[in-house]
């Protein structure tokens, strides 16, 4: 889809800024930092619901990268960090480990961003395209 000028860098920049939140996230998850492993200890997800979690988003990167697949990337991006925003409220809490709710925050900031590319995005997603005017 072409968009005008400042929807165009708008639209990219979210792709961009939850491709970067959500990867740099990758390293923490994949290398089993300690942060990580109480995250998901606290889960009942150690180790392999970590290694899980960072293979989809993985693909959730991938996909928000390629043009074609952005509607799919930002489905995923919003399924997981909806999971990781209810994970918070429920068995976590704002603040993990003195982190000041930085994680919290970023899950929210890529949820929105989701969120956003998903209605911009809309009329891209099988199935759904055609009850969409």
């Amino acid at each position: 889809m072409k968009l005008p000028g400042i929807r165009s860098m708008l639209f990219h920049s979210a792709r961009f800024v939850a491709v970067l939140i959500i990867g740099q996230t990758l390293y923490f998850k994949f290398s089993g930092s300690e942060e990580s492993k109480f995250i998901f200890s606290v889960l009942g997800m150690e180790p392999w619901g970590r290694y899980g979690l960072a293979v989809l988003e993985t693909l959730c990167v991938l996909f928000l990268l390629i043009p074609r697949f952005v509607w799919f990337g930002a489905l995923m991006g919003f399924n997981l960090m909806l999971g990781a925003v209810l994970s918070h409220f429920v068995f976590l809490g704002i603040v993990v480990q003195g982190d000041g709710g930085l994680l919290f925050f970023l899950a929210l900031v890529v949820f929105s961003l989701s969120t956003y590319l998903l209605y911009v995005e809309r009329k891209k997603i099988p199935y759904l395209n055609k009850y969409i005017d």
